[in-house]
Parts: C-alpha cells; structure tokens; sequence
C-alpha cells in the first residue's frame, strides 16, 4: 500500500487532536460501554430504542478515533523556528485586499484539519492558501476560482502567538 502523503500541521493541532483521542478513548468509550451494559440488561434487545441508540453512538465513537489516529499518523509538524519574519506560513493570519471586489478580507492559514472557512481558517492546501505560502506584505497573488481569476494584495501578515 503507498504511503500517504504528510498533512502539515501545527504543534497546537497536534496536541488538539491527541487530546481529543484521548478523550473519547479514557472518556467516551467507558461511558458507551456501560449505557450499552445496561440497555442490554432491559432484555429483549430487538424493540430495545436504548440499545441501538448506544450501539450507533459507539460506531460514531470508534469512526472519530479511527479519524484521528489516522490523521495523527499522516501529520507532520512543521517546525517554527525554520519560518522567516513577516512571510505567511501556517498559523499566520493575512489581511488581503481583494483587488478583484475591491474589499479587505482576512485568512487565518491553518492546517487541513483545522481549516474552517466559515470562520475565515483555510488550509495551506486550498487555492487561497497555497497561492499565499511564503508570500510578504506587499506582494500580489492571482488565484484560480470556480468563478474566475481573483487577484490579491497581502497588506498585512501576523502569526499568532
């Protein structure tokens, strides 16, 4: 089987996802364990709504850990100390000018497991994200849309502390 490729990821993604792993491993899977001991001590399983409840929710339970052992396995990294001053990288935050609509708008670069794009956090790995990887304030970037070419100005870059 090939390996896969590495996603690159925060130190704080990292340590979110084992700490989410070890939740639902020392947590949740003790507390469906025992709803399911006592849904089946009711009796008769077939018409028991307890049950199936608690047997759908161990499934969901074991599909996150298996998500999340497998993204931990897949997941690199990234060390800070090799990122240059003023440069966007992952955890950087970009206000851009949209020279195309002519409005400001901010990105929050994160890695693929954190991206949320409701909550302006895109992946390294997206068009946006990928066109503004080791990119500076002040220079442009085009962008290749479903709805076209959109051209940015990166104004101002921060990381996050």
């Amino acid at each position: 089987m090939p390996e896969k490729e590495k996603k690159l990821i925060s130190a704080q993604e990292m340590q979110d996802l084992k700490n989410e792993l070890n939740d639902l491993k020392k947590n949740s899977r003790p507390e469906i364990a025992q709803k399911i001991k006592e849904a089946r001590e009711q009796g008769d399983l077939s018409e028991n709504a307890e049950y199936d409840a608690a047997r759908d929710e161990q499934r969901d339970i074991e599909a996150r850990i298996s998500k999340l052992e497998e993204l931990i396995e897949n997941a690199e990294v990234y060390d800070e100390s090799d990122l240059k001053e003023g440069y966007v990288h992952l955890g950087s935050t970009v206000r851009v000018k949209d020279l195309t609509f002519d409005e400001e708008v901010t990105f929050h670069i994160v890695g693929s497991t954190a991206a949320n794009s409701l909550e302006g956090k895109i992946t390294n790995e997206s068009p946006v994200g990928r066109a503004l990887m080791n990119k500076k304030k002040g220079n442009k970037v085009k962008v290749e849309t479903p709805a076209g070419v959109i051209e940015y100005k990166i104004l101002e870059v921060t990381r996050d502390k």
